[in-house]
């Protein structure tokens, strides 16, 4: 095409698109250069900044590695990540957010009252509650929850070699009526990666690279949808400025002290428990598939 202009050449690329084999793929991607050529129009992208951008994509590219994507960095850091999760939660289930990148397969199963505490270090908590079906309300039977968090040092397992191998990582079946309780010790927040190209853009933006603490959480059960979300401890400083965007109301817990004498009787850990423990009620609402 020789005769194209800035107004005319995201119809050119529609143009060339025209003998796509899946419509979905054109439409995505004619969507994505639209949005494109209308960012460089409306900044007026100099040569430079244009090249320094593709510069910090290829320094992405040099560090990623299977356990460090910085794409996926930058799309959680830009929202693009959190904006995905949102538009793909199903109306009345619990908020998807973000998996993040200390997931590991084959958690090792964890009864209902089952312990992840072990006496490490930190703040004993608590956690009790159930799976509900997002449309009746009703306890949904056949539940487990694939959790992971970090350590009371900040680190998840994957990222601390003092740590057992899948330490706070667990499978938990839940009881016939969705219902569910373990032991675990206070999860930290902690940084995002900051010493590459996403954390220039953090700096250059003057934002933080901090994330609340959380426990992550893949609920699955049959005839329903699968859920990853996370959930947020509400007394936690970093809730109102996440780096990846993930907190939802939804998914902020509130946090009560309580005997340790008044937690969950089938805790396996409940002869072992202090004085006081932090508790935390979670409701899990799954939409069907």
């Amino acid at each position: 095409m020789r005769d194209v202009t800035p107004e005319t050449l995201t119809q050119a690329f529609a143009d060339y698109a025209a003998k796509a084999g899946d419509a979905r793929t054109k439409e995505v991607l004619c969507s994505l250069a639209k949005h494109l050529h209308a960012f460089v129009r409306e900044t007026r992208l100099t040569h430079a900044e244009w090249m320094a951008g593709l510069m910090a994509l290829t320094r992405a590219g040099e560090i990623s590695t299977p356990e460090r994507n910085e794409f996926i960095l930058f799309s959680d850091l830009f929202g693009v990540s959190a904006l995905v999760d949102m538009v793909n939660t199903p109306p009345g289930a619990t908020s998807c957010s973000n998996l993040g990148p200390f997931h590991q397969r084959g958690a090792p199963p964890l009864p209902d009252g089952g312990d992840l505490w072990k006496g490490q270090p930190g703040e004993v908590m608590v956690v009790a509650g159930r799976v509900l079906d997002a449309g009746t309300g009703q306890g949904v039977a056949g539940a487990t929850l694939d959790m992971w968090q970090n350590a009371d040092n900040g680190f998840y397992a994957a990222q601390d070699a003092a740590q057992p191998a899948k330490n706070y990582h667990a499978l938990l079946t839940c009881a016939p009526d969705g219902s569910f309780a373990f032991s675990t010790t206070r999860m930290q927040p902690y940084t995002v990666p900051y010493d590459g190209p996403a954390g220039d853009m953090l700096r250059a933006l003057g934002r933080d690279a901090w994330r609340p603490a959380h426990l992550h959480v893949i609920a699955e059960a049959p005839g329903y949808r699968h859920l990853v979300t996370e959930l947020f401890l509400a007394d936690d400083p970093y809730l109102d400025r996440d780096a990846v965007f993930g907190v939802r109301s939804d998914l902020v817990v509130p946090l009560r002290r309580i005997p340790g004498a008044s937690a969950p009787r089938h805790l396996q850990a409940f002869e072992r428990l202090p004085g006081t423990v932090l508790h935390a009620e979670l409701v899990i609402r799954m939409a069907r598939a």
